[in-house]
């Protein structure tokens, strides 16, 4: 009979295997790294915890992540106020920020529409953004576009087609990012619907 772990040990097993995209093996392996490593490092990781969750907000306009009330996005006075672009998560924002492609503003869903996994639009920031793009129409400065960048995924597509729907009569435009294939991929190794997509967005060279 195999002995029993420790309780710091089993609780931070416990801890690591929570989030997402970690299984209890791979918390088992976080957990013994962090009890070889130097006493340094695995302080540096409890402070670092600490500080996101006592630093770190959602920004009262766009819910990105600050660490203000208002994050520095929809701050800058150089942004183009009359584009929003929709995204599910801030890591979406991080990615697209590095392409340095999108001039305009963010509104950040915090998940998408999945009826199965029991979520719904009152579950997102959905509300928010509606009230946002009626808020800037009565204000004068209504949204000429929104870019609804939401993932090329049933749950994305179900939530992009719910956006589209609610926020025709409030802006100018609703448009959806282009899908297809990678730089570097195999036409064979394709899905159907990416291919659909490539050839429905397909333009002059």
């Amino acid at each position: 009979m195999p002995a029993p772990l420790i309780e710091p040990v089993a609780r931070l097993i416990e801890s690591l295997s929570r989030l997402p995209g970690i299984g209890p093996k791979t918390a088992q392996r976080l957990t013994y790294h962090l009890l070889r490593a130097p006493e340094t490092e695995a302080r540096a990781l409890a402070a670092a915890l600490i500080a996101v969750r006592e630093q770190v907000v959602f920004c009262e306009r766009c819910f990105n992540i600050s660490e203000q009330a208002v994050c520095g996005i929809c701050s800058d006075p150089g942004r183009d106020i009359s584009r929003l672009c929709v995204v599910e998560e801030p890591l979406d924002v991080l990615a697209l920020e590095r392409t340095g492609e999108f001039k305009g503003l963010y509104h950040v869903l915090h998940g998408a529409i999945s009826p199965i996994d029991g979520v719904g639009p009152e579950r997102l920031k959905i509300r928010q953004l509606l009230e946002r793009a009626e808020e800037a129409q009565l204000a004068g400065e209504r949204f000429e576009e929104v870019v609804i960048a939401t993932n090329p995924t049933l749950e994305g597509e179900a939530t992009a087609m719910y956006l589209a729907e609610r926020l025709a009569s409030l802006v100018g435009s609703v448009t959806r990012i282009a899908r297809g294939l990678p730089v570097g991929g195999d036409l064979e190794y394709a899905d159907e619907v990416t291919l659909i997509r490539s050839l429905q967005g397909r333009r002059a060279i």
